[in-house]
């Protein structure tokens, strides 16, 4: 923007969440140049006004992780930042893969919203505080875990499920592993969620970390 303005593209598929962010970008001096309601429509105004940011929702028409990848894909000057209601470990580590700078609670105060995209512009990560953990943990772990099929944890998967949970190990996101195992990504999630339920954890990296157990 000439005036030095942070111009930004959103895209969220409800119409109050919009009007409150969009207010609180306006209140902190950034410019909302676009405005969408789907993953078709983010990519294409972030195309149209290749803004300093796309704030993208997860779970909106289209899958807003897809239209993060194609905006970071085609507009390298663009930083993409996730923001969104979901602090499931599958939407954190897939908006990422696809070239997220950052990921943000829909819960983050209006103030601190803005900060963190002028902190994204400068080249920091934008993330709400009670994710940074997860990251770490993610990172202390092998880059390829290798699973043990010798033990007890394994005995409880059928054989798609461990498919699947190999597949996620190497480093895939879940979009990667629906293409891998020509199914949707809805029922990659499905067969995590089974894991999960099965070994009795919360969240993928437990599961993980029970199946490297030999």
């Amino acid at each position: 923007m000439s005036d030095g303005a942070m111009s930004v593209v959103m895209a969220d598929d409800h119409a109050r969440m919009r009007t409150r962010v969009r207010q609180a970008l306006e209140a902190g001096g950034c410019v909302v140049v676009g405005e969408g309601a789907s993953a078709e429509e983010a990519v294409a105004l972030a195309l149209e006004h290749r803004p300093d940011v796309a704030l993208l929702d997860v779970h909106m028409p289209g899958n807003g992780i897809t239209a993060a990848r194609e905006i970071a894909r085609t507009l390298p000057g663009t930083a993409v930042v996730m923001l969104t209601a979901s602090g499931e470990d599958d939407d954190l580590f897939d908006s990422l893969r696809a070239g997220a700078s950052g990921y943000l609670l829909k819960d983050t105060e209006p103030t601190q919203l803005v900060d963190a995209l002028r902190g994204v512009l400068d080249g920091e990560g934008a993330m709400s505080r009670r994710l940074v953990a997860r990251i770490m943990d993610e990172f202390r772990s092998p880059a390829t875990p290798r699973f043990s099929r010798r033990s007890r944890a394994s005995a409880r998967l059928s054989a798609r499920e461990w498919e699947v949970m190999e597949l996620l190990g190497e480093g895939l996101s879940t979009d990667e592993v629906a293409q891998r195992l020509f199914v949707s990504p809805t029922t990659v999630r499905v067969h995590v969620s089974g894991v999960l339920r099965k070994l009795r954890v919360k969240d993928r990296e437990s599961a993980f970390r029970l199946l490297r157990e030999g």
